[in-house]
């Protein structure tokens, strides 16, 4: 029997100077805000708004994501370890022994909420003459390609990994000290938020959707946590069980933003009728 296994082992960081070391992980952070500043450049542009509130605005959206994502760790996921040591929280260093780590526990249901507040704070402070939800409309067309990015970084961390094929295939996180297989769900869940990239994209520039304020959003909503949804059942569930016996935690907590996402795409409709 061919074996089509991948034996996964690279080291998670690029360059080590000791004390401090540049990672995979947070060049693929860089990397999805770059990005998303030139898409959302040329949707303001499109839209005839000044191009240069988008610097503005990232600022505001890149702060919420590390924040949010940090917070949601460690409220969601890992609660047990932080409420000892608080200090670790927000301060990307290990004191037991003295260490720089960077903030390798990030939620990204966290991250979700934190952006919905800050675009709130942008749209008070920054652009008063658009609504709310028209920012929302266009600050999510770029959100999908920066998860891509965040999960390739998972990839390169041998982190969120999904659970063993019972086969010859998947990939082998040999760092992890494994020899059996795991589906690479970090690479099925970037190819997922690709896709969900090229539908917001076409819905924006090719239908007049973009118009009703808020479907872009809840298109949004809807399909990216659909597809973490879906990858979950593939995934080792990341606290360490599943809940309800069926569910896992990142499902149930994917649910809301689901329902919220169905809302704001039927409510139109609701409207009409």
């Amino acid at each position: 029997m061919i074996n089509l296994a991948i034996n996964w082992n690279p080291s998670p960081i690029l360059i080590d100077f000791g004390a401090i070391a540049i990672r995979y992980y947070s060049l693929m952070f860089v990397f999805a805000f770059l990005i998303g500043i030139y898409i959302e450049k040329k949707v303001y542009k499109k839209d005839g708004v000044n191009v240069d509130l988008v610097d503005s605005l990232f600022v505001y959206v890149a702060l919420a994501v590390l924040l949010g994502a940090r917070l949601g760790e460690v409220f969601f996921y890992s609660w047990d370890y932080y409420k000892n040591h608080l200090m670790e929280i927000l301060i990307p260093i290990q004191f037991k022994p003295f260490k720089i780590i960077g903030f390798s526990g990030l939620a990204s249901h966290g991250a979700a909420l934190a952006v919905i507040i800050s675009v709130y704070l942008f749209r008070r402070l920054k652009l008063r003459d658009k609504s709310y939800l028209w920012i929302l409309d266009r600050v999510v067309l770029a959100v999908p390609i920066g998860g891509a990015f965040v999960r390739l970084g998972n990839l390169m961390n041998s982190e969120i990994v999904g659970k063993y094929t019972g086969s010859n295939t998947g990939f082998i996180f040999q760092r992890l000290g494994e020899t059996e297989p795991r589906y690479p769900t970090q690479i099925f869940e970037a190819i997922g938020y690709v896709l969900v990239f090229f539908v917001l994209w076409f819905v924006y520039w090719k239908t007049n959707k973009k118009q009703k304020e808020g479907y872009l959003f809840g298109l949004f909503m809807m399909l990216l946590w659909a597809v973490r949804f879906i990858v979950e059942f593939w995934k080792e569930p990341q606290d360490g069980e599943n809940l309800l016996a069926v569910l896992n935690k990142g499902q149930i907590l994917s649910i809301p933003f689901i329902l919220i996402g169905a809302f704001f795409v039927l409510r139109h409709q609701f409207k009409k009728a």
